[in-house]
């Protein structure tokens, strides 16, 4: 089945000049960034990638729809159908990206990845809370290594004591992530695979914009 629907909900892996991971972006800005020339396609197939610009792009998607289609996200317009690049590369851009991953609720549920770190189930962002391993009233602070998810049943027990206090256990040791652990949760996905060819563990950090 086609993926028109989701087209410019995609997420879009953005490189700089040199070819480093800085940023995810939505389909909707890559295509923007494209249509300005600001940016290039950077099309991988089984480990070697090719560069389009817009234009060539358009022309290889017309042969994308007819023999590869259901490997691509596609947007839907008047004169014509576009698939969704996967990466882009910016022209006129050498930063690298930020050495740190941004401390949040959704990168917290994200590197948890939706489970009470206590009774380890599984529940939907409603029903989590986040913990302080080591109760504030005692100290802790707020650190990736002193944060956790919580279901409500687990964080209402333990209530302000630490784990050792109530009598319960972590399911995992607490770690501060390697990179930003949405970006982990995607790669995950088949249609994200390519983005593996451009990140590099020592310094994939990058926020989700």
């Amino acid at each position: 089945m086609e993926r028109f629907g989701q087209g410019l909900d995609s997420k879009v892996l953005v490189l700089n000049k040199l070819y480093m991971a800085i940023r995810v972006v939505s389909a909707r800005r890559a295509f923007v960034m494209l249509a300005k020339d600001l940016a290039e396609v950077i099309h991988v197939d089984e480990g070697k990638y090719q560069n389009f610009n817009f234009s060539s792009w358009l022309e290889v998607a017309q042969f994308q729809k007819e023999f590869e289609r259901e490997r691509h996200d596609w947007v839907k317009t008047v004169r014509f159908d576009i698939a969704v690049p996967r990466i882009i590369r910016l022209f006129g851009y050498e930063r690298l990206p930020a050495q740190s991953v941004k401390l949040n609720r959704r990168n917290l549920f994200a590197r948890d990845r939706n489970q009470c770190q206590y009774c380890g189930k599984h529940f939907p962002t409603a029903d989590l809370s986040i913990d302080h391993v080591l109760p504030r009233a005692q100290g802790g602070g707020e650190s990736w290594e002193n944060l956790v998810c919580a279901c409500l049943w687990c964080n209402a027990k333990k209530g302000g004591r630490t784990p050792e206090q109530a009598n319960m256990k972590l399911v995992r040791p607490v770690k501060r992530p390697k990179r930003n652990p949405l970006i982990t949760l995607r790669l995950g996905s088949e249609k994200y695979q390519s983005w593996k060819t451009f990140l590099d563990e020592a310094y994939w950090s990058v926020e989700l914009r």
